[in-house]
């Protein structure tokens, strides 16, 4: 069962790199609350609605307390850092990015954001779910 408290991760449903990280997480997720929504999905759209900072956004964002009147968003190299420390155990190690100041982080995350079409294609739609993990999407 899935527990809709869990954090949401929004991604580019057309990404290939975005789709395989979605997979690679569902994989590693061990407490199996991790919730996704695509970006382009009513989910987000509302989401973005309630944060008006994140107009026109084309970043992986990562919500907690989705819904909820605390409800707090992170994007960018920032969201990534938030999903290693979501998974924990030895994917920690990796939050050393966060030493590197924010304004480096995020222009490399730009530069590959830049170039993941090209490196790991698109997908005409946002893939379906296998049915054992739909539950932890939000549409």
């Amino acid at each position: 069962m899935t527990d809709n408290t869990g954090p949401v991760l929004l991604y580019d449903g057309i990404c290939g790199f975005c789709n395989g990280a979605v997979q690679t997480i569902l994989r590693l997720d061990r407490h199996g609350s991790m919730r996704f929504a695509a970006l382009d999905s009513d989910f987000a759209r509302e989401v973005i609605a309630r944060h008006p900072e994140l107009a026109g956004v084309d970043s992986v964002v990562f919500v907690d307390a989705a819904g909820q009147p605390d409800e707090r968003v992170t994007v960018r190299s920032a969201a990534a850092l938030r999903v290693v420390d979501y998974l924990g155990g030895p994917y920690r190690a990796l939050s050393v990015a966060g030493q590197i100041p924010a304004p480096v982080r995020d222009r490399l995350y730009d530069g590959f954001a830049r170039i993941r079409y090209r490196v790991f294609g698109t997908k005409d739609t946002c893939p379906i779910p296998a049915p054992e993990v739909r539950a932890r999407f939000v549409a």
